[in-house]
């Protein structure tokens, strides 16, 4: 079909023999057959006049008509036919240039996508025989395979959009003429899309920790929950919900957005953690969904003060202790959390304060010298501050009332250091003489005082040991022993190591007239010559009082009135007035000695006074004598 016009196609030739040779001949076609042929009419050699086209006609019949004008002239009609062959002038064609085709990524492996069909004018079995190919635009995995007979799009691996939403295939086509330079191909272009199907579930990609301080406003943005869905459209469309953890109804969830805020004030010591369940679910059919458990620290703002475990903090410590000494330790609580719950502690500036000092983060307290219970007996510290670390930092105080807790370390201390009392020797047994109070400055039995007597009491006195009252055990004769010295124990009672003191004691016992004035003689026998001259001392009575001062001051008087004797009150003289009468004069004379006290206390004797010289016979003043001696009195005492 490619040969070119104007060609001679061949000749139509007369039979070669004799007759031929001289014949003419005039050749030509039939009209409706010279279309694409011409003859020449002399020498009968067929030409192309116009291409051939074997795809729109491969075969002619043509019709020649030969005429003879020898004579008889003579006519005569040739067929000739014509078969065209074939030549690969067309090329595969496809309908269209560009093909957008779709497909559900979920479909089975070996799916019809398409079915290609290439059309090739040649007339040819080869030329007009069409095999299938592909090529991809990209270096990706090819996931089609196309039949190289029919044509047909087949998938050859899975499908997934969310990896490959779109694939960009050429499709050629080509024909199969025997020479390979020969071959005529086109090709189209093919967009295959993924089609999407609900396949993937929503991916939470927002943080599962979230971060808020307790004290933002109601509606505060929190956290803003994400979550994707690779899918496309509805299947893709992610709305948020809340499965659990929020029954406070703490928080409220905007199911499009997936904006969390809160709903009410949070506080940190009532709750300082919410896990709350979210649920994020696509709009597809059937609908796919995901969950996260999302954690929510509420964080600590320093709203709380912190609070002692006690107001009041009593407590006892012992006096002279070395500085350093323990005393009690303090706590507080702070519901806040990190820096803000942190504690210091110290002691406010007040009364005593300065013997104290406070470790400055455990709250321990411990002196800072050495304490006195008699200076100081009990410690009311207002403040035991503790302060916690925030910013601002909050603080709150505690009283403490420490109680100095006595040691034996003072001794009784009486009055005077000495007591000195004068009684009456005439006082009953028992009764009280001197009241000894002695004070003790340590507290309880270390300052409750006892006491006692030491040193030779002669078992005159005796004291009471509660009330330190002396009183006499015996009689008191002040002629017998005018003084007592001894001494007065002032003891404690501590169980241990007891102090006691002692102080001196002097008893001066008064005189009471309670002692007669008794004559050293009775009666008292006196020789007086008669011739003894007048105002001459005859005889010198003598009495004696053991009474003191004017208790024992001895005054002599004669009874009965005499004019012959006279007697000196003082001295006790009796001195003759008068001359005597005779040789043979005797008289008797009563003394009396009386001693000076307010009711005086007598005596009387006898003296008889005689001229001649008599005999005289001895004799006792007293018919009985009696006396007391003190047990333990030294050898030679009166």
């Amino acid at each position: 079909e490619n040969f070119k016009p104007a060609q001679v196609l061949g000749s139509l030739k007369a039979p070669s023999n004799h007759l031929a040779l001289n014949r003419k001949l005039h050749f030509s076609i039939a009209k409706d057959d010279n279309v694409h042929f011409e003859i020449d009419s002399l020498t009968g050699d067929l030409y192309l006049s116009k291409e051939l086209d074997y795809e729109t006609n491969s075969h002619f019949l043509l019709q020649v008509i030969i005429k003879d004008y020898n004579h008889p002239p003579q006519n005569s009609t040739v067929f000739l036919s014509i078969d065209v062959e074939d030549k690969n002038d067309h090329s595969p064609h496809f309908q269209d240039d560009f093909v957008v085709i779709g497909i559900e990524e979920n479909v089975p492996l070996g799916t019809l996508v398409y079915t290609f069909n290439a059309k090739d004018g040649d007339g040819g079995f080869l030329n007009s025989k069409i095999e299938y190919s592909l090529e991809i635009s990209n270096t990706g995995e090819n996931p089609f395979l196309i039949h190289p007979l029919y044509g047909t799009l087949t998938t050859a691996s899975p499908l997934d959009r969310e990896i490959t939403r779109s694939v960009i295939l050429t499709v050629f086509a080509e024909d199969q003429a025997i020479n390979l330079t020969d071959r005529r191909r086109d090709s189209l272009a093919v967009k295959v899309v993924i089609l999407d199907t609900n396949d993937n579930s929503p991916s939470f990609v927002s943080s599962p920790l979230s971060y808020v301080m307790e004290d933002v406003e109601v509606g505060f943005l929190v956290h803003h929950i994400i979550a994707k869905d690779p899918d496309e459209g509805r299947n893709g469309q992610v709305t948020y919900h809340i499965l659990s953890g929020n029954e406070n109804k703490a928080f409220v969830l905007d199911k499009i957005t997936g904006l969390l805020t809160t709903a009410q004030f949070l506080d940190h010591e009532v709750q300082e953690c919410y896990s709350l369940t979210v649920m994020a679910l696509d709009d597809g059919s059937p609908a796919l969904s995901a969950t996260q458990v999302l954690t929510i620290t509420v964080l600590d703002v320093n709203d709380e003060a912190p609070a002692f475990l006690k107001q009041l903090y009593e407590t006892a410590v012992h006096e002279n202790r070395d500085p350093g000494e323990f005393v009690i330790r303090v706590e507080a609580v702070d519901r806040d959390a990190g820096l803000n719950s942190l504690l210091q502690y110290e002691i406010l500036p007040g009364a005593g304060y300065e013997k104290f000092k406070m470790n400055l983060d455990s709250g321990e307290l411990v002196t800072a010298a050495s304490l006195d219970r008699e200076t100081q007996e009990v410690f009311s510290i207002k403040g035991s501050s503790c302060h916690d670390l925030g910013s601002p930092s909050r603080s709150s105080t505690a009283q403490l009332c420490l109680t100095v807790l006595d040691e034996n370390d003072h001794s009784p201390l009486f009055a005077k250091t000495q007591y000195q009392i004068s009684v009456t020797e005439d006082l009953e047994e028992g009764s009280p003489i001197l009241d000894l109070s002695a004070s003790d400055e340590d507290a309880g039995l270390n300052g409750e005082v006892m006491y006692s007597l030491i040193d030779g009491t002669y078992g005159a006195f005796a004291i009471d040991s509660v009330t330190g009252s002396i009183i006499t055990t015996k009689a008191l004769d002040r002629e017998t022993k005018s003084q007592y010295t001894f001494r007065a124990v002032a003891s404690d009672c501590s169980t241990h190591f007891p102090r006691s003191t002692t102080v001196s004691v002097v008893v001066h016992v008064d005189d009471v007239n309670d002692n007669d004035p008794i004559f050293l003689q009775n009666p008292i026998r006196v020789f007086v010559p008669a011739e003894t001259a007048v105002n001459e001392t005859v005889a010198t009575v003598r009495a004696e009082d053991v009474d003191l001062g004017s208790n024992g001051a001895v005054v002599f008087n004669l009874m009965m009135a005499e004019t012959v004797f006279q007697i000196n009150g003082k001295t006790g003289d009796i001195i003759l007035r008068e001359p005597l009468s005779s040789k043979d004069f005797s008289t008797q004379l009563l003394v009396t000695a009386s001693d000076q006290g307010i009711t005086p206390r007598t005596a009387t004797a006898v003296v008889v006074i005689f001229t001649e010289e008599q005999e005289e016979g001895i004799s006792f003043s007293h018919n009985l004598y009696e006396a007391s001696v003190p047990e333990n009195s030294a050898a030679g005492g009166h």
